[in-house]
């Protein structure tokens, strides 16, 4: 009978120790799942990470720059004046029309033009309204001034014949090495000289434009195009008169000099040898 009794309770001494064992290995599986996936790094974290550090970034760049969230960059689309513009389309003016964008008047922007694209320059009313630096550029389309300089004579697009402002003066006509020069040679000197001088001008003109398009207060609203019964503008009309415009004189006091040039080269020819 006390044998009966002695084994009766060998099976419910062992139970509690197995359900024990039982639990400890599911919460040991729970914690190791749990740690896996603390480990593992989602989708959303990463967002998540790229999300505050854009938000870390913006507020310090506002901080610093007191009015940009983007370090100085303005995309177009955050410009009011842009946007419109873009939605709008282009616009398209005779110059008679561009002269009243000149600033005189508080209802309309003010624009200018280079290389018959209209650039709206309303941002800096100080520089190109009436009284500023460069009022004269107002309501016009003044490519030659912008290459040749001259602000007085030179308020128009037409660019024939600006390439000679670079092109020699032909004052060393009596030195050993231009007599020692054929006709022919002469010629395509010439020719590549003219060839050289329109890429310089060119070269002046994109540096202008591109001053304008890549400016965060300027941008451009439309083009230049010609009067509805085909003439030019009055400025193109008044220099041309069926006739290529002169330089203007500050245009032909810098024009290179051929005796100059041949005293350079030797100067140089002397230092190498």
């Amino acid at each position: 009978m006390s044998d009966f009794r002695q084994r009766a309770k060998n099976p419910s001494s062992v139970e509690p120790s197995a359900s024990k064992q039982t639990t400890a290995e599911r919460l040991t599986e729970q914690i190791n799942r749990y740690d896996e996936e603390s480990n593992r790094i989602s989708i959303l974290d990463i967002f998540r990470l790229i999300s505050l550090l854009l938000i870390t970034s913006s507020a310090l760049s506002y901080f610093i720059t007191g009015d940009s969230l983007l370090w100085g960059y303005k995309p177009w689309f955050t410009r009011w004046p842009v946007l419109i513009t873009r939605l709008r389309g282009p616009i398209l003016l005779t110059p008679s029309q561009l002269s009243l964008y000149n600033g005189t008047s508080t209802t309309l922007p003010i624009y200018i033009s280079i290389n018959h694209t209209i650039y709206d320059v309303s941002a800096s009313p100080h520089l190109y309204g009436p009284g500023g630096s460069y009022a004269f550029f107002a309501g016009r389309d003044a490519t030659r001034a912008f290459v040749t300089g001259c602000f007085q004579d030179d308020l128009s697009s037409d660019l024939a014949g600006v390439e000679e402002m670079y092109v020699p003066v032909e004052d060393d006509d009596a030195s050993e090495a231009e007599r020692g020069m054929s006709r022919a040679q002469k010629k395509v000197r010439r020719e590549r000289e003219m060839r050289e001088a329109r890429k310089m001008v060119e070269k002046q003109v994109r540096h202008w434009v591109e001053f304008y398009e890549k400016s965060d207060k300027y941008f451009a609203v439309g083009r230049v195009v010609p009067e509805r019964d085909g003439r030019r503008g009055e400025e193109e009309e008044e220099g041309r008169g069926g006739k290529r415009r002169e330089l203007c004189e500050s245009a032909k006091e810098g024009r290179p000099r051929r005796s100059k040039l041949r005293e350079e080269r030797e100067k140089a020819a002397k230092k190498v040898g």
